[in-house]
């Protein structure tokens, strides 16, 4: 029991100090630009379809159910009110963060993985050619501007299919669905006229996209043990990063809601 705990608090501090030693490696964003655009094209053109699929029937599913209850009360009005503000506050972020380690995080861990297996990285080394500054750095931060992207249009179609639920199944006019949805996406108190549930989920969705990518690289960096290793590597990567996002959803939500 002691062991696994030392060894969690190691996996900790190794991915604690890849963050430090990526965020001081930020001065050679310029000179690295070409693979950090290649990283956004892989990380966000490549997934969008995925999110806009899932989004939309996130939003569906959002709508139907709580449509369903509020029914019983007969407050279906407030049904456009629910959707915009689960799907921007908690369901956007977290769907598409979730996405992005199924699908991009194991790419990056078993990319990666390969060349540390492959003795590649070793090579780097040999070179002096920085590996943090040349594959980790990227990663992380074109994950980091691609999951607020991404968060949007899971966001947008979301409540655009929970606005076809609450016309064709509950009975919910779109004029009143939108206006309510209008209502709950306006605060005067906040930059562009947006609520904090916006700009709550977008902070959130930056948060998850690097957590993402340092999480997968570092299970990349440490594979061993040939093609076994990378596989484990790989399946690392997605379970730390949904194990992570999860848990650092529950305090963000509470720094922002209830603190």
């Amino acid at each position: 029991m002691i062991s696994v705990f030392t060894a969690f608090l190691a996996d900790i501090g190794y991915l604690l100090d890849l963050l430090v030693q990526v965020v001081l490696r930020f001065g050679a964003i310029v000179k690295r630009r070409a693979l950090i655009l290649e990283q956004l094209w892989q990380a966000g053109i490549k997934v969008v379809h995925v999110v806009l699929l899932v989004g939309v029937f996130i939003g569906m599913i959002v709508s139907l159910q709580t449509g369903l209850e509020l029914a019983r009360f007969g407050q279906q009005d407030q049904i456009g009110t629910i959707v915009a503000i689960s799907m921007c506050r908690e369901m956007g972020p977290f769907i598409t963060a979730t996405i992005l380690a199924a699908t991009v995080g194991s790419a990056l861990a078993a990319e990666i993985g390969t060349m540390a297996v492959s003795e590649e990285l070793s090579a780097l080394e040999v070179m002096s050619i920085d590996r943090i500054a040349l594959l980790v750095m990227p990663r992380v931060i074109a994950l980091a501007i691609m999951c607020p992207l991404l968060t949007v249009l899971c966001d947008a179609v979301g409540i655009v299919g929970g606005g076809f639920v609450a016309d064709s199944q509950l009975n919910v006019g779109l004029s009143l669905y939108w206006d309510s949805v209008i209502d709950a996406l306006q605060d005067t108190n906040f930059f562009l006229e947006l609520p904090k549930d916006v700009y709550s989920g977008l902070f959130k969705s930056f948060c998850f996209g690097a957590i993402v990518a340092v999480i997968s690289c570092g299970a990349g960096l440490r594979a061993t043990a040939g093609a076994l290793g990378v596989g484990n590597a790989t399946r690392k990567a997605v379970r730390d990063s949904i194990i992570a996002i999860i848990v650092a959803n529950y305090f963000m939500s509470w720094l922002f809601f209830q603190a």
